[in-house]
């Protein structure tokens, strides 16, 4: 079976599962494409109660490309969620990022740009994928770094001592 011929055929099931509810329809589609508005609640009834599914908090922080939905700027039109490169290949075809100091932050070095940003749209500065403070324990332990003697009595941001990408200091100082 062509490849075509299956993408048409679990589209089709898609559509004619969906029925006429609402939540339904909203399931479905916001499990093929992102950015699918939720339904308007009936007679007062939220979102979270029809569809199951408790909304997701505002995006305020939008990439460019998907904000102008410029899907092609990344994504290959004709793949099915292809992306046009990979890693930091991708993320520096517009980003111009020079990795000229001595250390590398791990993610930065492998192309993982994504650990830590969100490459649509974010609530977070940055496109972070969490509130600031809280990205480097996505990785790091907050055990490990609560150990570590500088650290006793630090409470705040990482980024303020550490630099999140790159630096010529060990340990990513500033």
């Amino acid at each position: 079976m062509k490849l075509w011929t299956l993408v048409a055929c679990v589209f089709t099931a898609a559509m004619l599962s969906m029925g006429c509810n609402p939540a339904s329809r909203y399931n479905v589609l916001s499990f093929l494409f992102d950015g699918v508005p939720a339904p308007e609640p009936p007679g007062g009834q939220s979102t979270a109660d029809m569809t199951g599914v408790v909304p997701p908090q505002p995006r305020i922080y939008v990439h460019g490309p998907y904000g102008a939905r410029l899907c092609n700027a990344c994504h290959d039109p004709g793949g099915m969620n292809v992306l046009v490169a990979t890693g930091e290949h991708l993320c520096f075809r517009c980003h111009e990022i020079k990795m000229d100091k001595k250390y590398i932050h791990g993610p930065l070095a492998s192309g993982g740009c994504t650990a830590c940003h969100d490459p649509h749209s974010s609530k977070y500065r940055y496109l972070l994928v969490a509130e600031p403070e809280q990205v480097c324990f996505y990785c790091h332990s907050r055990e490990a770094v609560a150990k570590v003697a500088a650290h006793e009595g630090v409470d705040g941001q990482c980024t303020t001592c550490h630099d999140a990408h790159m630096s010529n200091q060990k340990y990513l100082l500033r």
